[in-house]
């Protein structure tokens, strides 16, 4: 691979640069945008002539409709990504409250073992698989169970299970833009989104989000963090909102020390959220401490999936190590909840106790807290605005007193540029940020299959986007958007064997 970089202060961001020196200066590039930034600031300002944001799915508040149930008994959900890491958390959930959930649709990639045993046990009516050579084996696996489910192949197969008839909430839980057909079919079909798929709207958001208003479709945040900002949401009135502050963990690369500066005596050792607390006869200091900038370059893929706190698929770990989950969440915030970009903010917060924070106009913080377990939000999707009650044994209730404290710091852009390259595909708007998503996509499996290194995703990316800027569409078609998606993966992947890198500002 040519894309030597001996370290992140050498990845010249696309769109920022910290060599300008006057108040108020644009880098002007091909396609025509002008990205301006005042100086010793950290806003940036946009001033490429879009057109009109889509609506948001929440605009800063939220309240539930005052309609009644249209089912019977548990509510009827289905399934997108039902072998994943989503999906099985998902289904832990029905398993656990049979009363409140029911599965009538599965859809999964490859994994049939898996998926053969989630039919026996939650007797779905219909099942899916996108690997249409494996239907044999899922239907071998099958031979002895009484009640079959139906099962259609390939991606038509996802589709009508993303829009079943019986179904009022779909789960839509694979990764990558193969998740934004169905969502779009179920959409136009009258189900509400439980949303785990980030490129629903961080590549298909200027189609999604009028379809999904024409439709009346609540799209509803999976993830912790867009969960926890639309929990803090609710019942405020309009214009309410002010800021929003994104947690993010900090990625794999954290050394956490915890020791007391009066003794060093010790009684018991004790894992908390992800990292090992020493119990000591006085109040520890905790002391979280960043990889060294240096040692960037020499990290391995082992190393970038040991997230302490979290435990998520290969490619968000990933993603969580280079910031790109965080940047990518700013676009996904700004889809959902109408904020301007300029209104929000990252924050690192390596206990991973409180997913994200919102401030109102009086200046008031309001955040959401808890254990650091998907499955919250994904309950909170598929139950809002009802809350389930959660047996303390599967849910451990969250003690601030045994957490001891909480702490926060401001990320470093320098080393992790992935998150100035996210604003600024954000402020392109249009088909930019698909491709950006795209891109980074392509080049963490690059570095998972060990055929880049870990700085070579930063450089991907921002080549990929810097090549899309003659094209960019402002208003896409469902179409564009995944014409541009694959286009962006194609080109990510053709940069492993260029041989000629120059940086983009000089």
């Amino acid at each position: 691979m040519a894309l030597n970089i001996s370290s992140p202060a050498e990845v010249k961001s696309l769109f920022f640069s910290d060599s300008f020196k006057s108040n108020c200066l644009s880098a002007k590039f091909p396609g025509g945008f002008a990205f301006k930034r005042k100086a010793g600031g950290r806003r940036v300002n946009c001033s490429l002539q879009a057109s009109p944001p889509p609506p948001p799915a929440w605009p800063g508040r939220a309240y539930p409709e005052q309609v009644g149930k249209t089912w019977e008994g548990p509510k009827p959900i289905s399934i997108v990504g039902s072998t994943g890491s989503i999906g099985t958390q998902t289904l832990d959930i029905v398993a656990e409250n049979p009363d409140k959930f029911k599965v009538v649709a599965l859809a999964a990639g490859s994994n049939v073992t898996l998926l053969a045993d989630q039919i026996k046990t939650f007797k779905p009516q219909l099942v899916a698989v996108r690997n249409e050579s494996l239907i044999a084996e899922l239907e071998e696996a099958l031979h002895d169970v009484e009640q079959k489910p139906e099962i259609i192949p390939g991606e038509q197969g996802i589709v009508e299970v993303a829009r079943h008839p019986d179904a009022v909430s779909v789960v839509t839980g694979i990764v990558g833009c193969a998740g934004l057909k169905p969502t779009v079919a179920a959409i136009e079909a009258g189900k509400d989104i439980a949303l785990a798929n980030k490129e629903t709207l961080i590549a298909g958001g200027p189609f999604v989000l009028p379809l999904a208003q024409k439709h009346n479709v609540k799209i509803l945040p999976a993830d912790s963090e867009h969960s926890a900002i639309f929990q803090c949401i609710q019942g405020l009135p309009e214009g309410a909102l002010r800021r929003i502050i994104l947690t993010a963990s900090g990625g794999a690369f954290r050394i956490n020390i915890l020791w007391s500066w009066k003794t060093m005596n010790f009684c018991s050792l004790c894992f908390v959220s992800g990292i090992y607390i020493i119990n000591l006869t006085t109040s520890p200091l905790v002391i979280d401490r960043d990889l060294p900038v240096e040692k960037l370059k020499d990290v391995k893929v082992a190393d970038a999936l040991k997230h302490p706190n979290w435990n998520m698929g290969k490619k968000i770990t990933v993603d969580s190590a280079t910031l790109f989950n965080k940047g990518l969440e700013v676009i996904e915030a700004h889809y959902l909840f109408g904020a301007d970009y300029d209104n929000i903010e990252i924050v690192i917060h390596p206990q991973s106790i409180i997913h994200s924070m919102i401030e109102t106009q009086d200046s008031s913080v309001l955040a959401q807290l808890g254990w650091p377990d998907m499955r919250l939000p994904i309950l909170y999707t598929l139950s809002w605005p009802d809350r389930v009650y959660c047996s303390e044994v599967t849910w451990p209730r969250l003690d601030l007193c045994k957490l001891g404290s909480l702490t926060f710091k401001t990320p470093d852009n320098v080393k992790y540029p992935s998150m100035n390259l996210a604003y600024a595909a954000g402020r392109a708007g249009g088909t930019m940020t698909g491709v950006l998503s795209a891109a980074n996509e392509k080049a963490v499996e690059m570095f998972i299959d060990e055929k880049i290194s870990y700085l070579d995703i930063f450089k991907v990316v921002e080549l990929t986007c810097e090549k899309h800027q003659n094209e960019l569409l402002s208003s896409p078609s469902l179409e564009e958007i995944i014409h541009y998606d694959l286009w962006a993966r194609k080109y990510a992947a053709s940069l492993q064997d260029s041989s000629t890198f120059t940086p983009i500002l000089a």
